[in-house]
């Protein structure tokens, strides 16, 4: 079944980790859409206080509670239409050193929000995950991917299920909490310089808003088991940060490069050869398919695919790639970026670093 964003107007939504940066987009989005009511399920009161505050409509519900604890959300998921499931941990380094803890919220904490949702009759869930989950190469990553599979193996065993489970891959997400545009604009605020890892580093990048959008898409048209991926342009490190020095006003050299740190990779991908080779373009988005091959493992074993080795990854090296201009004016599209930037100038902080 498909359906259309018309079909949110009265309906009642579930968000986990709601109060991170996409949680907060998406509620916001979800209410101007005349939906019913918005469920906010995460862990952190102050910032469901903070929240609360922020957004002042009776619409959005504040749910107390972990995915790791299956009563506190199927206890958010009740009577709930649809679920959008972002809560995860997605720090690198922190699931470098905790690696079990992000089993726990990323792959466990997933199957709790699926068998919740089934349960309760939910319409549909979307898994959001992350580009780090193709040929991972850190705790993190490899938590995300095994999530996908975790989510879209439910398909595969219950091909006649009432509840469509689906994924969602993105990129870099701009100015979202954690994120490398925010610390390059408090470095230049102190007057400190911008710290790079390597300036040829590649990463996709997306705005909030066009997150949103590809949550949308696949709630929109996704099918059992289907993944999606949203096409972005990429930009180098370096790139970034001299687009951010230049609409800052820094001259010279501002720049420290301080090497690859551990578990990154030089670039990105958000969809790999394999997962192309059965992909559908839809313009603007990739329909990834679910495997549909059951439980007969002579269709593992014994029949191949040929076309894989046709298609190159959709990585941040081989995309289209902004140059500085680009970027400044990708940056120049973030309202965060605007406001930033306008009050910088207003107190007359722009600093040479």
């Amino acid at each position: 079944m498909t359906y259309s964003t018309d079909s949110l107007i009265g309906s009642r939504i579930l968000v986990t980790g709601g109060t991170g940066s996409f949680g907060k987009t998406v509620t916001k989005r979800l209410l101007d859409r005349g939906v019913g009511e918005v469920r906010i399920l995460s862990r952190d009161e102050a910032k469901q206080d903070q929240m609360r505050h922020e957004i002042g409509d009776p619409r959005a519900r504040f749910y107390l509670g972990d995915v790791r604890e299956p009563e506190s959300v199927g206890r958010a998921m009740r009577g709930v239409d649809h679920v959008f499931h972002a809560a995860a941990l997605k720090q690198v380094p922190s699931c470098e050193f905790f690696p079990l803890e992000a089993v726990r919220t990323n792959v466990l904490g997933s199957q709790n929000v699926v068998a919740a949702a089934v349960a309760a009759d939910v319409k549909s869930v979307v898994c959001l995950s992350t580009d780090k989950a193709v040929y991972p190469v850190n705790a993190m990553g490899i938590s995300k991917a095994l999530m996908e599979k975790v989510a879209l193996s439910y398909g595969l065993n219950n091909p006649e299920a009432g509840t469509v489970v689906s994924c969602v891959r993105y990129g870099n997400v701009m100015y979202s909490r954690g994120s490398v545009i925010p610390l390059f604009v408090d470095q230049i605020r102190k007057g400190n310089r911008l710290t790079i890892t390597n300036p040829e580093m590649t990463r996709f990048m997306m705005s909030l808003d066009d997150s949103v959008d590809l949550v949308e898409h696949a709630f929109v048209h996704a099918n059992q088991g289907d993944l999606f991926v949203k096409k972005a342009a990429s930009c180098t490190i370096g790139d970034l940060a001299r687009a951010i020095a230049n609409l800052f006003g820094i001259q010279g050299d501002p720049f420290r490069v301080i090497g690859t740190r551990h578990a990154e990779k030089l670039s990105e991908a958000l969809a790999s050869r394999e997962e192309l080779s059965r992909a559908e373009d839809m313009g603007d988005y990739f329909r990834i398919p679910a495997d549909i091959r059951d439980l007969n493992y002579a269709a593992y074993m014994e029949e191949g695919d040929p076309q894989q080795t046709e298609r190159l990854a959709y990585d941040s090296h081989t995309v289209e790639r902004l140059d500085v201009c680009g970027v400044e004016a990708l940056l120049m599209s973030l309202p965060q970026f605007r406001a930033e930037l306008e009050r910088s100038r207003q107190h007359g902080s722009l600093v040479a670093a």
